[in-house]
């Protein structure tokens, strides 16, 4: 399998213990963090030091697994009972991403049937969780790229690429499997503020694999878009509801209705995993507010006037109507709407 245009990887399973790069240093510092307890990665994932939906459904995964291997330590056959304080945790983590809770219902599924060596069973799982991803990101590239027309435009948001997954990315791995079969001419991609993931994160990515980028901020992607540059805007998702309603990135929403105003295609690219068909529409996602400080400072300085207020919700929701097509591992979803998001799920269930 080709590595072209894919050198990253930010979750590192040692043999002994979970590494994370440190998202929060890049682009100045690329540093891996440790960790040999569950209740550190919660905190990691809530510090943000591993961020992106898929990539926070593996890291909790690989903290179940220490969480098992602590239980057992502590409590031997009381095993099962004494590592719930670590998955809820775990799960209090971040509460819009529903890949979080995905994979956490999926070690605990193999914690309720796991036999005379649950960690080598916890472990193996979350490993296959990591392997899985990967593979999906390939396929959702390769179905992305299909639908982008040779000399396009590419503009994305966030970062969605391998620092936000299991490797490769999702968003990120449709522009790298389109760039890589020639069909690019650029890739923009929106600064991301307050934490500036395009900036630091998007762009240092594209530039380790060679991929040219442009960087600009958020605000001039409908300008860019109305000078007939951008072709395609490819976002990924922290949860996708049966309407095909979808909560990423704040900011998102906006590229949205620019894209829509000036004719431009706009593509979501998400492993299945973070659909969720309980929540009918984009109203009932739960949306993180963040501390204001992110807003009101930057690098640790307040830039803000004295007395000013903030409001700093990290997601948006962009409805489905603004949406041309889904593109998950499982197949691709062209104007989604209920019948339709409905008919993906079940041809996955068959």
């Amino acid at each position: 399998m080709t590595t072209q245009h894919d050198t990253i990887r930010a979750i590192v399973w040692t043999g002994s213990e979970l590494q994370l790069l440190d998202q929060r240093l890049l682009p100045q510092r690329k540093e891996y963090l440790s960790f040999s307890r569950a209740a550190d990665v919660a905190q990691a994932i809530k510090d943000m030091v591993v961020r992106g939906a898929p990539a926070i459904g593996i890291t909790a995964a690989f903290g179940v697994v220490l969480a098992a291997r602590d239980a057992l330590a502590r409590s031997g056959a009381d095993w099962k009972n004494a590592i719930e304080s670590d998955l809820q945790a775990l799960a209090a983590s971040r509460p819009t991403a529903v890949n979080l809770f995905w994979a956490i219902k999926r070690m605990r599924l193999k914690i309720s049937s796991a036999g005379a060596d649950p960690y080598a069973e916890l472990l193996a799982e979350a490993q296959r969780i990591h392997d899985e991803d990967i593979a999906a990101n390939r396929r959702m590239g390769s179905y992305g790229a299909e639908l982008i027309a040779a000399g396009s435009g590419l503009l994305t948001h966030c970062n969605t690429g391998s620092l936000a997954t299991g490797g490769y990315g999702t968003a990120l791995g449709v522009i790298r499997s389109a760039y890589a079969a020639g069909k690019v001419t650029h890739v923009f991609a929106d600064e991301t503020r307050p934490w500036l993931q395009g900036a630091r994160l998007t762009a240092w990515e594209l530039v380790q694999d060679q991929i040219p980028v442009t960087l600009l901020a958020d605000s001039a992607a409908g300008y860019l878009m109305q000078q007939g540059k951008v072709q395609w805007v490819i976002v990924g998702a922290d949860r996708i509801t049966a309407n095909g309603d979808t909560a990423n990135k704040i900011g998102t929403y906006s590229a949205a209705v620019n894209a829509k105003h000036h004719g431009v295609k706009f593509m979501v690219v998400a492993p299945t995993s973070t659909i969720d068909m309980s929540l009918a529409d984009g109203s009932a996602i739960p949306i993180e507010q963040r501390p204001k400080d992110e807003v009101l400072g930057f690098g640790g300085q307040t830039v803000a006037a004295s007395g000013a207020d903030a409001w700093n919700p990290s997601f948006d929701v962009t409805p489905a109507d603004l949406i041309d097509v889904i593109v998950t591992e499982k197949g691709v979803v062209q104007n989604p709407n209920r019948d339709r998001m409905h008919a993906l799920i079940t041809r996955c269930s068959q």
